[in-house]
């Protein structure tokens, strides 16, 4: 009976033998792994940290404190977010601020997906036309925004100069309320959209030819094939697009605005970032800057929570 029970190691079935003998070099190798991408991500991860968490956590401690600029701190409780509520000023910034991150983002995704599927396609000199696509975003903000200022300054620039040759003179882009902020979304479209051309390529670089060969051979049209192939399987690229853009446009505007309007005409493109450099920078107000700071970076935490959760992190609602 006991040789029944309590098998000797000698006579274990030699399949359990080698299963126990293969698994000890496969947890081996599986930590070995952990190990390697713990040190990979290492760098990054500590970049993060340093660059990006540290200062929001004292953008939210300097909030609660009056700063000169000079070294002198004086704590002041919740007083700056109650002057931030009853700032008219901050509230336009605010205004501005939306209407250009709803009417950007959608034109950034939208020639930016144009774009890609028109260089995807194989035709004479596509190499080049995406490198001239693309230029324009690793050309410095400022010099982009210097040019597009020369083009656009009333009767000495290019585009106005164009504009009076067919009758159409007397359009003042960069000194018009009603139309700063809209040449501002359209020089920033021009800067970005090769950027995100090069990420959806990408994305549909990826995507299996033999499903759309498929579906041409089911009949599906064009916009059958984008609308249940393309679409479907961009959808994480589609994610990180509009991730990145809302940032980029929420966080980035500074230089371009800076230089083509200095948040003018009568404050029609002050941006909150440019909101915050005026209150830190030229009045020296540097605790409510570190306030609005920290209220604009718990929007865009809130906002980019709100699209994971949404999204399922990028897979959208496609469970096919």
């Amino acid at each position: 009976m006991s040789a029944q029970v309590t098998t000797p190691r000698a006579q274990r079935p030699p399949a359990a033998r080698r299963a126990r003998r293969s698994s000890a070099p496969a947890r081996g190798r599986r930590q070995r792994e952990t190990r390697a991408a713990m040190l990979f991500l290492a760098p990054d991860a500590i970049g993060l940290l340093i660059f990006v968490a540290l200062p929001m956590v004292l953008s939210v401690v300097l909030g609660f404190f009056w700063i000169d600029g000079f070294g002198n701190f004086d704590f002041i409780g919740v007083d700056n977010y109650v002057r931030m509520a009853q700032d008219p000023q901050f509230w336009n910034s605010a205004v501005v601020t939306l209407i250009y991150l709803v009417t950007l983002v959608p034109l950034i995704f939208v020639t930016g997906l144009g774009l890609a599927l028109l260089v995807q396609q194989k035709f004479p000199a596509v190499g080049l036309i995406r490198s001239a696509l693309f230029m324009p975003y690793v050309v410095s903000i400022v010099v982009v925004a210097m040019v597009w200022q020369f083009m656009l300054t009333d009767r000495t620039g290019v585009i106005a100069s164009v504009l009076a040759w067919i009758r159409l003179d007397g359009i003042s882009f960069l000194g018009d309320p009603r139309y700063a902020l809209g040449t501002v979304i359209v020089v920033t479209i021009w800067l970005q959209m090769g950027y995100y051309m090069i990420i959806f390529l990408a994305g549909l670089q990826d995507i299996p030819a033999e499903l759309y060969e498929a579906a041409r051979i089911d009949g599906a049209g064009p916009w059958a094939r984008f609308r249940r192939i393309t679409l479907p399987l961009l959808a994480p690229t589609s994610f990180f697009v509009l991730l990145t853009s809302m940032v980029a446009v929420v966080t980035g505007g500074l230089d371009m605005i800076f230089v083509l309007t200095s948040g003018g005409p009568a404050n029609s493109t002050s941006l909150l970032i440019f909101y915050i450099y005026q209150q830190a920078f030229l009045f020296g107000d540097l605790g409510y800057a570190a306030a609005i700071g920290s209220v604009l970076v718990a929007i865009l935490l809130i906002i980019s929570a709100a699209m994971f959760v949404v999204t399922r992190g990028g897979r959208f609602t496609h469970d096919d």
